[in-house]
């Protein structure tokens, strides 16, 4: 399946219970890098599931910081699923397992008897090989390690911005392929990583996109990138060598950027901790250091929009 077709549910009305829980500790923000990200506390994401007012602040809170953060959240699996819900219908993912009780709910479950992966630990905006990406996604910590298993997020709008103006003009107009076959596919017999392709044929995205809520432009190539699509032109090719290796050389500056870590914000897990961030202007690298130890994660993916 691709985008999940249940409907986003009514406003529910608010739970006095939690109403009272909520209104004796005041909400507080606060930054955790000059690039992205804030930590929000005095907010039970229970209650911004079910309270109108309460989710519109949270959602302003991320159009503001990219990336909330949020400690010791008891929110059960339905109420982590209603909520993500409010942002938009949730997507389930064709090669990580959902919960089955909960479609949509993508169960990240690492430990020593699962095999190490290479997909987190590379910087990445969530499932761009899909024609309209995620529009973002909530995730919960389960069980965390005792240390280790960090995730960094980073600013791909200040990445666009500090660009020298020269790269800028010069990618303006770029569109890049995304492949879900080379990158999940990757390890898969050929004839399950050819259906696997058929299913999501790699779509082209803008290198630059415009956010569609914040106009901001954002750099929008990541590990998911293959290839510059249109590049080959008069103006940029006078041999063969300005293409190859020229192109995929600048599209790995591009995508080299999220490297830079006065554009990151780095977060330790502990069990009870919930992020959410804003796909659209963020990429993410899940530090994969604690094995054998136990990670355990729950994510709801939000869909999305066509980049442009």
């Amino acid at each position: 399946m691709a985008t999940l077709t249940r409907p986003a549910p009514a406003p529910v009305p608010t739970d006095p219970a939690r109403t009272g829980r909520r209104s004796r500790t005041p909400l507080t923000v606060e930054r955790l890098s000059c690039a992205l990200g804030a930590e929000v506390s005095g907010l039970d994401l229970g209650d911004a599931a079910h309270d109108d007012d309460l989710f519109a602040r949270l959602r302003a809170l991320l159009l503001e910081h990219k990336v909330l953060f949020f400690r010791d959240q008891d929110l059960a699996r339905a109420d982590h699923v209603t909520l993500a819900e409010r942002f938009g219908p949730l997507e389930d993912h064709p090669v990580l397992g959902c919960d089955p009780d909960h479609p949509g709910l993508v169960r990240i479950y690492k430990d020593a008897d699962t095999p190490v992966d290479r997909f987190e630990n590379a910087f990445h905006c969530d499932a761009t090989w899909r024609n309209n990406p995620p529009m973002g996604a909530v995730l919960r910590c389960v069980e965390s390690p005792a240390v280790g298993g960090d995730t960094i997020w980073v600013n791909m709008a200040l990445a666009y911005e500090r660009l020298p103006q020269h790269v800028k003009d010069r990618i303006g107009g770029l569109r890049a392929r995304h492949s879900i076959e080379s990158t999940f596919g990757g390890r898969m017999p050929i004839e399950q990583r050819l259906a696997l392709k058929e299913r999501y044929p790699d779509p082209e995205h803008p290198v630059v996109r415009t956010h569609p809520e914040t106009g901001e432009k954002i750099l929008f190539v990541n590990s998911f990138a293959t290839h510059l699509t249109n590049y080959h032109t008069d103006e940029n090719v006078r041999y063969g060598i300005d293409y190859a290796p020229g192109a995929s050389d600048l599209l790995q500056y591009l995508v080299s950027q999220a490297s830079i870590p006065e554009y990151q914000v780095r977060w330790r897990w502990t069990a009870g901790s919930v992020v959410i961030w804003d796909n659209r202007s963020t990429q993410h690298y899940a530090v994969q250091d604690y094995w054998p130890a136990v990670r355990q994660m729950e994510r709801a993916g939000i869909a999305g929009d066509r980049p442009f």
